[in-house]
């Protein structure tokens, strides 16, 4: 399996959930970006790296027990997306983000965005929401098994980045076959999984792609 880039951000995060989500293995990279510390701590892991301006770390005391990568306040980067960095530049390819939803919302903005800086430098990213995944795909399908497509669970798909063509969706409640979505039209909002084998493909373009969490 190949190994991951697991970032801790500081948005919303429930750290039940994150518990229960996180799965790290040997040889993952764990990066708490600024006051993600907070929430990984809660939960009993220890970072490999802490990064950002430390502006919104509530446990300031227990820096020193920690690689900390400290960044200016004033720069171009979110701490999300220097976090992002910082694990390509260790040469992973799958990343893993939480805490990037909720909160403040200009910042739920830019950690989609870094979806896509993943997916521009030959990398894969997803955002584990505390009750919705959100990953983006390009020219590409994306297949569901029958247990992962529960009878009732929604999911919502966006073009992303311009008109999104030949996009087509199988198995779900309201399917798709090779049609162009429009960036401004969110026609694909709220479509249900039918407990069956599903599929979701776009020819040409990206797609958004939001989930519920089982």
């Amino acid at each position: 399996m190949m190994k991951k880039c697991v970032i801790v951000g500081a948005g919303a995060c429930d750290s039940q959930k994150l518990r229960e989500r996180i799965a790290l293995e040997d040889g993952d990279l764990c990066i708490a970006a600024d006051g993600g510390l907070d929430y990984l701590l809660s939960v009993g892991i220890t970072p490999d790296i802490v990064l950002g301006d430390m502006d919104s770390i509530k446990v300031q005391d227990a820096l020193d027990s920690f690689f900390v990568k400290r960044l200016p306040a004033e720069k171009d980067d979110t701490d999300m997306l220097a976090a992002i960095k910082e694990g390509l530049a260790a040469g992973y390819q799958q990343f893993s983000l939480f805490g990037a939803l909720g909160g403040r919302l200009d910042h739920t903005i830019a950690n989609i965005q870094s979806l896509l800086y993943l997916l521009n430098h030959g990398a894969r990213g997803t955002i584990w929401g505390d009750d919705m995944l959100v990953l983006l795909i390009r020219n590409e399908s994306l297949f569901f098994t029958a247990e992962e497509a529960e009878n009732g669970r929604r999911i919502s798909v966006f073009a992303f980045g311009g008109d999104a063509q030949g996009v087509t969706e199988k198995g779900l409640k309201y399917p798709l076959d090779h049609v162009t979505l429009k960036q401004e039209f969110p026609v694909g909002v709220s479509n249900e999984f039918t407990g069956q084998d599903a599929l979701v493909e776009v020819q040409n373009g990206m797609l958004l792609i939001c989930m519920e969490m089982k």
